[in-house]
């Protein structure tokens, strides 16, 4: 029985990682569970013995593949003695993980660029809008903690610069992807995250 789980959770994660390979490359729209099958190597059974349809997949494809991102997040959330090392290194991680980890960035890439977010999507709309809140209230209650140490200006607002910060990052991440020779990424860290560190500072 133990090998029949383990070989039906390989399956799942077989399944998922090739629906995130052709989302990425060809849009929700335009992939069907045919493709999906036909790039997992199965037939559409076991596609439909884990998934209810095409939309209940899409939804664990991002949940797995947001997986560094949902980390990065509750790491950060429990840095408050440290708030400003704690959002220099979720920039940078945020950063370095489009560089380098390609779920993260294909999860982005099909959220972003690939997918016609429409209300028939509900359930990922839901999901994305909740996981957006809790990257602003992370950044904020980061930046609260900031202003109460003296470690940026007490004029300050941190809900606005939570919002700001997840703002320019969120703009980073969108014009790489849509252009990634614009510019290096990798390059371009340090000047992207000293820029929001004088941002903070700004009375």
């Amino acid at each position: 029985m133990r090998r029949t789980k383990e070989e039906a959770e390989k399956t799942r994660l077989k399944i998922i990682e090739a629906a995130l390979t052709l989302f990425s490359r060809n849009g929700y729209s335009n992939t069907t569970l045919a493709m999906i099958a036909t790039e997992a190597g199965y037939s559409r059974g076991p596609i439909y013995w884990h998934f209810k349809n095409k939309d209940d997949l899409y939804q664990a494809v991002l949940s797995y593949s947001q997986q560094p991102l949902e980390s990065l997040i509750s790491e950060a959330a429990e840095q408050q003695v440290q708030p400003l090392q704690a959002i220099d290194t979720f920039v940078r991680r945020w950063l370095d993980l489009l560089v380098e980890d390609s779920w993260f960035r294909q999860s982005f890439e099909i959220l972003l660029n690939k997918t016609e977010l429409t209300e028939a999507l509900a359930p990922t709309l839901k999901r994305e809008r909740k996981l957006t809140r809790r990257i602003i209230d992370t950044l904020s209650q980061l930046l609260a903690a900031a202003r109460d140490k003296g470690l940026i200006p007490a004029t300050q607002s941190p809900e606005q610069l939570g919002l700001m910060l997840y703002t320019l990052l969120m703009g980073i991440t969108q014009s790489w992807l849509f252009a990634p020779k614009l510019f290096s990424l990798k390059k371009e860290r340090e000047f992207f995250v000293g820029r929001m560190h004088a941002l903070l500072q700004q009375d």
